[in-house]
């Protein structure tokens, strides 16, 4: 029988491996690091030892080697438990390790990948800019080479482990800049590692509403100098690398929609069973009924249509937006609203910390925005089904 969640042994095992470990190590954390704004490295080091860190990069540079799908269990089952942290653990995941895994050369992934990997380096990527965010094309920052060095000039914004504390950069970063007297649509894509001179935190972001235990923060560049052999890719050739590697960043935010959706049913499921009123468990009223009922098909809906893209999305091409867009679109959606409906199942209980559901609803928020908007889905979505002459 084909199971479109566990295609092969190795999926349904990867599954229970990353379940198990997440109800042990990650749910007795997630309340504290939430309340704290805090990013638990102590528990990222763990999910690098366990490989997951490197799930989809090459066995040869330290990683697992396995698909896309692989990439939406592990955000799905962990998002399940703490999106915030998930958040953290994708960011680096996709949007470095990824990223540098399919446009690095070799040297370049030899040398940053087995320690990014292994969770003994905390990376992100860095494309939104203060005054530039769904327009990404009009970022400001720039390169200009100067003999055997890149010169970067500008600054970044919402940059997902920017900083892993009030004071201290991430490790290393995949910067995105428009390369300085090159043409007005020449971009390219540089590895930025802490310590490098004119490179430094601007700030950290604080008071989110939601996905708290995963660090925001401003990254600033001053004269920033790296070597051209941190240049990845050609010079001018980056708008490609970004594309292609949004549509992975957005399947894998839909599985962390998916996470929080599955946990907000499961949540209400159980309380609707618990709860008692006139008599008889609250589930055996039409109002609550209707709570769990649409919100169950809603995420079975989100989770085939997230497993589906999955299976088709190959890591090594672009071109496959319509789809990532689109899941990304419903599941993050949907996701809010479920949350919202467990909410209401909850009533008091489910505005206070304890039943867990608050905290879903305000991670559950990010996915509207982060890793494209929803009006940036709309516009892709509706450009490029205009070239289709028949749905499949």
């Amino acid at each position: 029988m084909v199971d479109l969640f566990n295609p092969t042994e190795e999926h349904l095992a990867l599954r229970r491996m990353v379940r198990e470990f997440a109800e042990r190590e990650v749910e007795p954390q997630a309340a504290e690091h939430d309340a704290k704004e805090k990013f638990n490295l102590e528990l990222f080091r763990k999910v690098g030892e366990l490989g997951l860190l490197g799930i989809n990069a090459n066995v040869e540079y330290g990683g697992s080697g396995m698909d896309a799908t692989a990439a939406v269990i592990v955000c799905e089952e962990l998002s399940a438990i703490d999106p915030g942290f998930t958040l953290a653990a994708l960011a680096h995941a996709t949007l470095f390790v990824n990223n540098l895994n399919q446009n690095g050369s070799e040297e370049q992934c030899h040398r940053f990948l087995p320690d990014a990997c292994a969770g003994k380096t905390v990376c992100g990527m860095a494309m939104s800019e203060p005054a530039v965010g769904t327009d990404v094309l009009g970022m400001r920052t720039t390169a200009r080479r100067e003999g055997d060095e890149y010169v970067i000039d500008g600054s970044k914004m919402w940059i997902t482990n920017g900083a892993i504390s009030d004071t201290e950069l991430g490790d290393a970063f995949l910067v995105y800049t428009r390369t300085a007297d090159a043409g007005s649509r020449s971009f390219s894509m540089f590895i930025v590692e802490k310590g490098t001179p004119g490179f430094h935190l601007g700030q950290k972001i604080k008071d989110k509403l939601g996905m708290r235990a995963s660090t925001t923060a401003e990254l600033v560049f001053d004269g920033c100098r790296v070597p051209v052999s941190n240049l990845v890719g050609e010079e001018g050739d980056a708008v490609s690398h970004m594309m292609r590697n949004l549509e992975i960043e957005r399947l894998t935010l839909a599985a962390m929609s998916t996470g929080i959706a599955r946990r907000s049913v499961e949540i209400m499921n159980t309380y609707g069973t618990e709860r008692t009123s006139f008599g008889q468990p609250i589930r055996e009223f039409g109002q609550i009924q209707r709570y769990i009922a649409e919100s169950y098909a809603s995420y079975m809906a989100g989770r085939c249509y997230l497993y589906e893209t999955a299976r088709q999305l190959d890591l090594s091409k672009g071109g496959q937006r319509i789809d990532s867009d689109g899941v990304k679109l419903y599941c993050s959606t949907m996701a809010k609203e479920v949350a919202d409906n467990a909410i209401q199942v909850l009533g008091g209980y489910g505005y206070v910390g304890e039943y867990r559901v608050e905290r879903l609803w305000r991670d559950a928020k990010l996915v509207e925005i982060g890793g494209g908007t929803l009006e940036a889905h709309h516009k892709n979505i509706t450009r490029d089904i205009q070239r289709i002459d028949k749905l499949r």
